[in-house]
């Protein structure tokens, strides 16, 4: 006989929580962890500080999706740069690029 499941026990999350889940992001898993975070605040009314914290790492996610980098320190490279045509994929997550319309 199996025993019944355990309530899912569930820690309030704290600003820490969301910036460790942010921190590693790369535009390859950007949306990913952009679910982790949205998972990790569910629960949280949306006035809550967490939560709007969570609300901001998921617009930055959101952008990073379309970028090359977070790139949150230092110049942006000026498209002037030699060999700048040689990336142009090249974009931070400030100014992402979207997808092209098809």
């Amino acid at each position: 006989m199996t025993e019944p499941a355990e309530p899912e026990l569930r820690i309030e999350p704290t600003v820490d929580d969301v910036d460790e889940l942010v921190a590693p992001a790369t535009p390859h898993f950007a949306m990913q962890i952009r679910a982790r975070v949205r998972d990790l605040v569910r629960d949280l009314p949306e006035d809550h500080p967490v939560r709007r914290h969570a609300d901001e790492k998921i617009a930055l996610l959101d952008r990073l999706a379309f970028a090359t980098s977070k790139a949150e320190e230092g110049p942006v490279e000026p498209r002037s740069r030699l060999g700048w045509e040689e990336i142009p994929s090249h974009a931070r997550a400030d100014a992402p690029q979207r997808p092209a319309a098809t």
